[in-house]
């Protein structure tokens, strides 16, 4: 595979934004860049990785914020689908009817066919790009319009097996021959479609959601958070950020669903930690597993913390009700 690269850094300070912009116009895809770093642009491309019918692209910028307007569209529009991979840092997008923040190992489908606006001003952001034409992607237009602009994950299922694989990619591709490219690309093309007819059913589900009440959604969804809270009570970093990023929620939203159950987030988080821990301090068969470890196990990373929790919640510090509760189990 023939694989190009630029380092801006190679050039002298006060060019190397302006040899962006030409880089960026050479891609036929034009648009609007500004950068608070435009008089010291520390920027990294590796592009022309091609993969048969897809090309894979690197890039590493500092602060920027780009936008593709109706008139740039207009002026060249190569009709292309990008699927563009964060690996680190976090940029806000507007793109079509979406509007996300998109951090590492998320994607977004963008089009240059629809006008876009993306804003990186929290650090360095590092990333990939699939370029594709819409004749790779076997699906109806009106329904990929459903996905442009969304934040997809990349870090579980078929999103993690993709995210996988276009990071090997990169940092393997001296490993690859020119009779590999095909077979690769046909690889990430597969990959990329079954990620999108993931996420398409996913969202005939939740078009079938949109029938019931409101009321009936905020129960069936606070449910489903519940669930996943339970599913990870074993993670330090659970969290009301975390939880209502995993769901596509805002937190006021989020804080507003438990508030109508009469407790906070953390609240039902911690009660639910303490009565795994609580009911594990019971079990015989955990009679020699020490307090911490159970504690840590299930979230409270610090002793003396859980400790106050426990009594707070129990009555007696969790020594003393693990004796009281062996003694009865006995």
């Amino acid at each position: 595979m023939i694989v190009t690269g630029l380092q801006i850094d190679d050039i002298p300070p006060a060019e190397r934004f302006a040899a962006w912009r030409a880089l960026c116009e050479l891609a036929a895809i034009p648009m609007e860049l500004r950068s608070d770093h435009e008089h010291d642009f520390r920027a990294t491309v590796r592009g022309g990785m091609g993969l048969g019918e897809v090309m894979l692209t690197y890039t590493s910028v500092p602060s920027l914020r780009n936008e593709r307007t109706a008139a740039h569209i207009r002026r060249s529009d190569p009709e292309l689908y990008h699927l563009r991979l964060t690996l680190r840092g976090e940029s806000d997008v507007c793109h079509g009817d979406g509007e996300a923040t998109v951090g590492a190992r998320q994607f977004m489908l963008t089009s240059t066919s629809v006008p876009y606006q993306a804003v990186c001003e929290r650090g360095r952001v590092d990333g990939m790009t699939v370029t594709l034409r819409p004749s790779l992607l076997p699906f109806p237009v009106t329904e990929l319009q459903r996905l442009i602009g969304r934040r997809l994950s990349g870090r579980s299922g078929i999103g993690a097996m993709l995210a996988d694989f276009l990071t090997r990619l990169a940092t393997e591709s001296d490993r690859y021959g020119p009779a590999d490219a095909p077979r690769l690309g046909a690889v990430a093309v597969d990959l990329l479609n079954a990620l999108l007819a993931h996420e398409l059913d996913a969202g005939a589900e939740a078009c079938a959601e949109d029938r019931l009440t409101p009321e009936s959604r905020r129960r069936t969804l606070r449910l489903r958070i519940q669930e996943f809270v339970r599913q990870n009570l074993h993670r330090p970093g659970l969290s009301p950020a975390s939880i209502a990023a995993a769901h596509h929620i805002s937190l006021r939203y989020l804080y507003r669903l438990f508030e109508e159950q009469g407790h906070t987030v953390s609240a039902w988080i911690r009660a639910q930690r303490l009565e795994r821990c609580r009911h594990d301090l019971a079990d015989p068969a955990l009679g020699d597993t020490p307090i911490h470890v159970i504690a840590a196990r299930w979230g409270f990373s610090h002793a003396a913390d859980f400790s106050r929790a426990f009594r707070g919640a129990y009555g007696v510090p969790p020594r003393d009700f693990r004796r009281l509760a062996l003694a009865t189990n006995r």
